[in-house]
């Protein structure tokens, strides 16, 4: 599938437009992006969207999984449990603001290479370092490197396959869900399997970011020749003056709503399982429950971006998502064992917002610069937003000695969500409204 895709986008970026909305030169056979050159390196970016994509949750939902027995080595409380699942959006709206300006200086081949050996190193050692503060700062350098990859993955998308941003976008966000699935599901049995100790069921999706480092360093050292269109159309827009995005309601709309759908998400990820475990579900099923809840995403995050780009106004899949997702509470508040298994089912489509959010990152901008400047937005400001949910649902966990609370808490959170989506979801763009 990949390289079909990887072909017709190469006949794409040789047509007759580029992302800017003007005429793309046709490029001569005997240039030094010749048509082969062209096409191995767009089939490589196909590869490394795929790979970047499968690292870009791991640390977080295998940590989710073991999240007790990391308590209990480290002498963790309760709050500071909940501080630790607030690391990931920290993380993201702090380093992710970087990302636009860094990919205008080294380019976003190479930032998102160095992301990926951030997430390699990050994961190598946090299990290692000795301490809740080592523990943390390992995290963050994993984290900091999902954070400028989050922001510049629909950047590449927008660059490289301007006209396949619904496919795109549902490709990379089916490699996300299958990762973020994959770990929340084999994590706990794969711990048992290295010997029961949690350092080792932490430490071994190094490898999988190690992988994707691969493709990435090709990319960063290829360093597109520029009579490649998708490098012109770059080098054309780096030029541009930056907008003035948050003159932008639509801007503000989707950062907000991408504040609470990360919310939602670093919520379920961090406490789901130890909802399903307080609740009598045994370690093993709530690892795997909280997999069903990941692995929903797969094909859905294939199909909604897809039908997403295919409606004037996206509103509706944002009230469908919202519905599903207070569904998902009342279950989990009013019988968290006895309809587990159709609680993760609706939460985990729920959770689709966030390859709906993507996806209308990239069409609130028609440029690749837009894009990047709308993502680095919307993330970093979103994730900002998110900060403070994980870590207060930890403080009401620990201080109502239950969770009714914290649900009641989650399932508020989806109503100002849904309508802010629907504010998002517009057609309009972020420079029109900038201009204005």
């Amino acid at each position: 599938m990949m390289v079909g895709m990887a072909s017709e986008e190469t006949r794409t970026l040789k047509s007759t437009t580029t992302d800017t909305g003007g005429p793309a030169a046709s490029v001569p056979a005997t240039s030094g992006g010749g048509p082969a050159t062209r096409a191995w390196t767009t089939r490589l970016v196909v590869v490394g969207i795929v790979l970047a994509a499968l690292n870009l949750r791991p640390a977080i939902t295998s940590l989710g999984a073991l999240l007790e027995e990391v308590r209990d080595g480290l002498g963790m409380s309760g709050s500071v449990a909940g501080l630790l699942t607030s690391v990931p959006p920290l993380c993201f709206a702090a380093f992710g603001v970087m990302a636009p300006r860094l990919a205008r200086r080294f380019g976003p081949s190479t930032v998102v290479c160095a992301g990926m050996l951030a997430i390699t190193a990050g994961l190598l050692i946090r299990p290692y370092v000795g301490g809740t503060a080592g523990f943390l700062a390992g995290s963050a350098l994993a984290l900091m490197g999902i954070a400028v990859s989050n922001v510049l993955m629909p950047v590449i998308v927008k660059r490289w396959f301007p006209d396949r941003v619904g496919s795109m976008t549902g490709l990379y966000s089916m490699a996300l869900a299958l990762g973020t699935a994959a770990a929340a599901a084999v994590t706990v049995p794969m711990t048992d399997a290295l010997g029961g100790s949690w350092r080792s069921g932490l430490v071994v999706w190094a490898g999988l970011a190690a992988a994707a480092v691969l493709p990435w360093t090709a990319l960063a050292r290829h360093r597109e020749a520029p009579a490649d269109p998708a490098s012109r159309a770059w080098e054309g827009e780096r030029a541009r003056p930056e907008l003035r995005i948050t003159r932008s309601r639509t801007a503000w709309a989707l950062a907000v709503f991408f504040g609470l759908q990360a919310t939602a998400a670093y919520i379920t990820m961090g406490w789901m399982a130890q909802i399903f475990r307080d609740a009598g579900v045994s370690a093993s099923t709530a690892g795997l429950l909280l997999a069903v809840t990941m692995a929903v995403g797969v094909p859905l995050a294939f199909v909604i971006p897809r039908v997403a780009t295919r409606l004037p106004h996206q509103g509706p899949i944002v009230v469908v998502l919202g519905l599903c997702g207070l569904a998902g509470y009342a279950g989990l508040y009013l019988a968290p064992a006895g309809g587990a298994w159709a609680w993760a089912l609706l939460l985990g489509i729920a959770n689709c917002a966030f390859p709906l959010a993507l996806t209308m990152v990239g069409m609130r901008a028609r440029t690749g610069a837009g894009v990047a400047q709308l993502s680095a937005f919307a993330q970093s400001a979103g994730y900002l937003i998110s900060v403070p949910g994980p870590l207060l649902v930890g403080v009401l966990y620990q201080h109502s000695g239950g969770w009714g609370l914290p649900i009641a808490l989650m399932a508020g959170l989806m109503v100002p969500q849904m309508a802010v989506g629907v504010l998002a979801g517009r057609d309009r763009t972020v420079e029109d409204e900038a201009a204005r």
